[in-house]
């Protein structure tokens, strides 16, 4: 097996494990914790982790252009505050093990705004992949409404889910503006440094506006899990790129895309029941939501 190609598997595993660790992190930071100041700590550390290595490694010359900067700054506000706000209100209020997949749902919009905006068109393969996502998270929806029903009203379950469907639409959009950024020639490098500046700088305005742009995080019984899940989330985003770089598009993304099942894994292993709630249709609908959306992805 070729070194690079086993470089690349790895760190497509790696990745896959961090975001689903990121997930699990920022459940037990929200339990009691503030959904806001997760979302502030972890672009604080994107941002110390990432910025500085882009500044020295791409020094003198950034390649960006006036329409690179827009579009990687439109990415940052969309996926990136916009996304995550919803992501983690999302595992807030229903759990990781059910967010995770229905955000999985974004290839499903990346594709038919791709569709929309660059003139592709839809295969077979795609269509077959939309239908396994769609059926995956009604399963999903369903599990979520009969498990609360005892607890909440349809129409808060309805609402709560909103959340996740809202992140999958924002992150969906999001690969759409870094396409754009990409293809005048930035590195991604450089281009992740300007999504995570935009939405740490614009996110800290937000609340600096409302009297408390970064929480205190001393003596803070949730700081940890929330610097926990900004460093997952960093590296996995790292490694992630990392893995495209060493291995094929084909290999890699499948790969990536077992994150809502590594998170049901971790949410058994690590986390009480009243917590996550784990049950066999929920295992098999996410089953199904990966498979649709690696399709989907694959096929693009």
């Amino acid at each position: 097996m070729d070194l690079a190609f086993f470089a690349g598997v790895t760190l497509a595993v790696l990745a896959a494990v961090l975001l689903a660790a990121q997930n699990v992190l920022i459940r037990v930071a929200t339990d009691g914790g503030d959904t806001s100041d997760a979302v502030v700590v972890v672009m604080a550390v994107n941002f110390a982790l990432v910025v500085p290595l882009a500044v020295v490694r791409h020094y003198p010359d950034y390649g960006l252009s006036r329409a690179a900067l827009g579009s990687f700054a439109a990415a940052g506000i969309v996926g990136l505050v916009l996304g995550r706000i919803c992501l983690f209100a999302g595992i807030r209020t229903i759990g990781a093990s059910r967010t995770t997949p229905i955000v999985s749902a974004s290839t499903l919009v990346a594709a038919g705004t791709a569709v929309l905006l660059f003139d592709e068109s839809l295969t077979v393969p795609h269509l077959v992949g939309i239908a396994l996502i769609v059926g995956g998270v009604a399963v999903i929806s369903w599990v979520t409404a009969a498990g609360d029903r005892a607890t909440a009203s349809l129409r808060s379950v309805g609402v709560s889910l909103l959340f996740p469907v809202a992140a999958a639409v924002f992150i969906g959009v999001e690969p759409i503006l870094v396409r754009i950024g990409l293809d005048s020639g930035t590195p991604i490098l450089v281009g992740l440094a300007v999504m995570m500046t935009t939405a740490f700088g614009s996110y800290t305005g937000y609340r600096s506006l409302r009297g408390n742009a970064f929480p205190t995080l001393a003596r803070n019984p949730h700081a940890r899990w929330y610097v926990g899940a900004g460093v997952a989330s960093t590296i996995g985003l790292l490694t992630y790129f990392g893995a495209l770089a060493s291995a094929p598009v084909v290999i890699v993304v499948p790969i990536t895309h077992t994150a809502p099942l590594i998170v049901i894994a971790l949410s058994i292993v690590f986390l009480p029941n009243q917590l996550e709630r784990i049950t066999w249709p929920l295992i098999a609908a996410a089953i199904v939501v990966v498979l649709g959306a690696s399709l989907v992805t694959l096929s693009g």
